[in-house]
């Protein structure tokens, strides 16, 4: 079965999380992506061994290349390279600051070498500015964003749990490639596009800059509350469990209240009569709610809000999505043998496709060498 990018050859001058993520989409896609690292191998490889001695970030990002290792510091290696690229569709790199430029890779002068090229520079926080230059990764992002302000529990600023800023830039830059080569169809040329992690994160702070600019104040940390509808957030049951509640209009509002809490008389209350007199009043609302679900197991709570049609989601652990009857898996060959992975969200219909292998450190390297020999 073709695949919607087949017949592409990307070549990717990438390591860690943010241009691997976006190039392994295009794999999945049928691209041809051609993975180009040092010596030592992406540093990913070694973040950690814990997929049958595999690093679980590169299992994860880089199924369905091919590995080749070039020293671009080297003429012939640099001459190899610009050889693969001069056939390439898509070009993408995520060096340090200017690295790739000053290796003799700069975007602009590809492109007018190859007009058809499309060209994808991801970096920490773009080629103008004041921290054009600086160095960046996850977490540095997110304290620059503001995001570790708005995220963990009052008490202080807190890490989202996995590398957003990274997929976002990845997820960005996917999307933008996606449209020059949609341009590229009606034009025939490339483009060059640029994504930054600082910018990827920015645009999802959007709604707290806009309570911050035009309200005066950021939404504050609530841990597991939202910071400005309630109730919508984490309630103990008498076992332990938590479970988050959503409620999102007056509708759900009496329904929880008459049918959840067996307390339809909490609606009428003064504090509780709309979305923000429940905010203004959260730890009374919180005592109200505590003292009916404090008296049930997390099954039995769980139970009386699908009874009354009340959005809920369970607080599981990693442990418990592995477990998850709505997780879908999907088998990715690896160097070692064969692993499972989360399957990718989207799903089109009528077909199931299949993943590519993780490459071993430049497995296609001799293969490559003779294909793009001078």
């Amino acid at each position: 079965m073709t695949r919607p990018l087949d017949g592409l050859l990307v070549v990717a001058l990438e390591q860690a999380v943010a241009a691997p993520y976006c190039t392994s989409r295009l794999a999945d896609s049928g691209a041809r992506v051609i993975k180009v690292e040092r010596a030592e191998g992406d540093f990913a490889r070694a973040y950690d061994r814990v997929v049958e001695g595999e690093s679980s970030y590169f299992v994860w990002l880089n199924r369905g290349k091919e590995s080749i290792v070039l020293d671009i510091k080297d003429a012939g290696d640099k001459a190899l390279l610009q050889r693969m690229i001069a056939k390439a569709d898509v070009f993408i790199q995520n060096l340090a600051p200017g690295a790739a430029a000053r290796a003799g890779f700069d975007a602009a002068e590809l492109r007018a070498r190859n007009p058809r090229l499309v060209t994808c520079d991801i970096s920490g926080y773009g080629d103008q500015g004041p921290y054009a230059r600086m160095k960046s990764y996850d977490l540095l992002v997110q304290a620059e964003t503001g995001l570790a302000s708005v995220t963990g529990r009052p008490e202080g600023p807190g890490r989202v749990g996995v590398s957003v800023c990274d997929v976002g830039a990845g997820m960005y830059a996917t999307m933008a490639i996606l449209e020059a080569l949609y341009a590229r169809e009606r034009s025939g040329r490339g483009r060059g596009v640029a994504v930054s992690l600082f910018d990827a994160m920015a645009d999802w702070m959007n709604v707290p800059f806009l309570h911050q600019v035009y309200g005066g104040k950021a939404p504050e940390r609530a841990g597991l509350n939202h910071p400005s509808i309630a109730p919508y957030g984490a309630y103990a049951a008498g076992d332990g469990g938590e479970v988050v509640i959503s409620i999102q209009n007056q509708r759900e509002w009496l329904r929880f209240c008459a049918e959840a809490l067996a307390k339809p008389e909490l609606a009428a209350d003064p504090r509780f009569r709309d979305g923000p007199a429940r905010v203004a009043n959260r730890p009374a609302l919180d005592r109200e709610i505590a003292a009916v679900f404090g008296k049930l197991t997390r099954d039995q709570m769980i139970e009386r809000l699908r009874a009354a049609d009340i959005a809920y989601g369970a607080v599981n652990s990693v442990a418990d999505l592995a477990a998850h009857p709505q997780l879908r898996r999907a088998a990715v060959d690896i160097p070692g043998g064969r692993i499972d992975l989360i399957a990718p969200p989207a799903r089109v219909a009528g077909e199931e496709r299949a993943l590519g292998p993780v490459p071993a450190l430049d497995q296609h390297g001799r293969a490559l060498r003779e294909e793009f020999a001078a």
